[in-house]
């Protein structure tokens, strides 16, 4: 079952939160996805479920890999629960869809019910319109049920009840404006679970509006149709030879798919998780870097005062140790990083420029073309990423790694990110489900800076 919005910000996250929280706490094994490129939803679901949360992205993987992906780990669970993205039609257009890689074409790649939030603070009887609007407009699309948020009374429930009588669509739950949970947000979105002190008082609070606000006699079936879907597993080949990666992992840098973990280990990598943040020095015996997206503009004083650390991760890639830098990671590099408060920190150095905040964010789908030959790509060869940020960087490099082209567009948007022999640092999210390849280029110099050390 898909948890969708008739617009962006309705409430599906606080919905699907509080569902999660509710069978967790009754014992039932919940495996969750999110649809989309995001980073920050998946962790409260993992943290809540104790399962994994998965990306469902078809732009950034494939069509085959989300059916792939729901298959796999919607088995040996009890019940299976997706989050939408935005509106339930809101994707781009791309491939002769208008709506690609929305919460619809997620439904209807895995045929499976739709479960519709709506926001009735400002409705009563037009709320009939939107049911029957969104429920006829595709009809591959099946809403198998409403969820009425933000419900002002009781004679506001009777008037929407009676509006939406005719059309024959169950109303599976019912919240109030009173019943709401504040999630604390910020730039980028909610505030990662990592930074929040109270989030199993918070968990409790979610569990207690579930069990009161849901029909769960309906609800029940829906989740247990979806979970019994099955589909062909992800194949990826082992290697035999394992290499250590250290992966950064605090408040700093969080933003990784748990899939890009998964395959890296498929691959033969052991997976090292640290914090740039409070270590004073990196692992022993690695034999690569991983560096994911995240806040360091948030942790900048941390991460800067760390001093030995940093001069430690400059002088182990001029050595030549692989490291692979998304988003974050990349700005963690740079020499230097401005805040959103102008304030200058010094970075590892490895790039040669400094990324400062600003207030425009940098947002979409990207289809990226390799400039140069590099640590993860060989020149010309293409990959569709996402790119999520704030920052930009002062000095492009002379040598861009890629070309960023619009999805719909031909016209080069941009030139940015670094490459060499072992380092690639750019802004662009690349999920490895679409392209192990590019997570085996990065293994294979990682075994041979190992095999060189030996």
């Amino acid at each position: 079952m898909i948890i969708a919005g008739e617009r962006s910000g309705v409430g599906k996250t606080t919905i699907t939160l509080a569902i999660l929280a509710f069978l967790t706490q009754k014992g039932y094994s919940v495996q969750s996805f999110k649809v989309g490129p995001d980073y920050i939803d998946p962790m409260f679901h993992t943290a809540i479920t104790s399962l994994p949360c998965r990306n469902l992205d078809p732009i950034l993987t494939s069509e085959n890999y989300v059916l792939s992906c729901f298959g796999q780990y919607s088995q040996n669970i009890d019940y299976a629960l997706i989050e939408g993205v935005m509106g339930l039609f809101d994707g781009v257009r791309y491939d002769q869809f208008i709506d690609y890689a929305s919460t619809a074409h997620i439904a209807r790649i895995l045929n499976i019910p739709v479960i519709l939030v709506i926001d009735c603070s400002r409705l009563s009887g037009s709320v009939a319109a939107i049911a029957q609007g969104y429920s006829s407009l595709d009809p591959k699309i099946k809403i198998a049920g409403v969820i009425l948020n933000k419900v002002g009374s009781d004679r506001h429930l009777e008037l929407l009840q009676e509006a939406l009588s005719p059309l024959n669509i169950p109303i599976l739950g019912v919240l109030r404006r009173h019943d709401l949970i504040a999630l604390r947000d910020r730039h980028l979105g909610l505030i990662p679970t990592l930074e929040l002190s109270n989030s199993n008082q918070l968990f409790e609070q979610l569990a207690i509006l579930a069990q009161t606000s849901f029909d769960w006699e309906q609800f029940l079936p829906l989740l247990s149709a979806t979970a019994n879907q099955r589909g062909k597993t992800i194949s990826i080949t082992s290697a035999s030879i394992p290499v250590k990666i250290a992966v950064a992992q605090d408040k700093a840098f969080s933003f990784y798919y748990q899939d890009n973990l998964d395959i890296l280990e498929k691959l033969g990598a052991e997976l090292i998780f640290w914090s740039p943040m409070s270590e004073s020095s990196l692992p022993k015996g690695i034999d690569g870097l991983y560096f994911g997206g995240g806040f360091p503009e948030v942790f900048a004083q941390e991460l800067a005062e760390n001093r030995i650390l940093r001069q430690d991760i400059k002088n182990a890639i001029a050595q030549g140790l692989a490291t692979y830098a998304e988003c974050g990671g990349m700005m963690y590099l740079c020499e230097q990083l401005i805040d959103f408060d102008g304030k200058i920190w010094d970075m590892v150095g490895s790039l040669p420029t400094v990324t400062r905040m600003e207030k425009k964010l940098t947002l979409g789908y990207r289809q990226a073309t390799a400039q140069r030959e590099g640590l993860m790509f060989n020149y010309g060869d293409r990959v569709k990423g996402h790119e999520f940020h704030y920052s930009q960087v002062t000095h492009v490099p002379e040598f861009p790694l890629f070309e960023l082209q619009g999805l719909s567009s031909k016209a080069i948007t941009t030139v940015e990110g670094w490459t060499t022999q072992n380092l690639h640092a750019s802004y662009l999210h690349i999920h490895f489900g679409g392209y192990p390849a590019v997570a085996q280029k990065f293994l294979d110099y990682c075994l041979a800076f190992s095999k060189h050390l030996r």
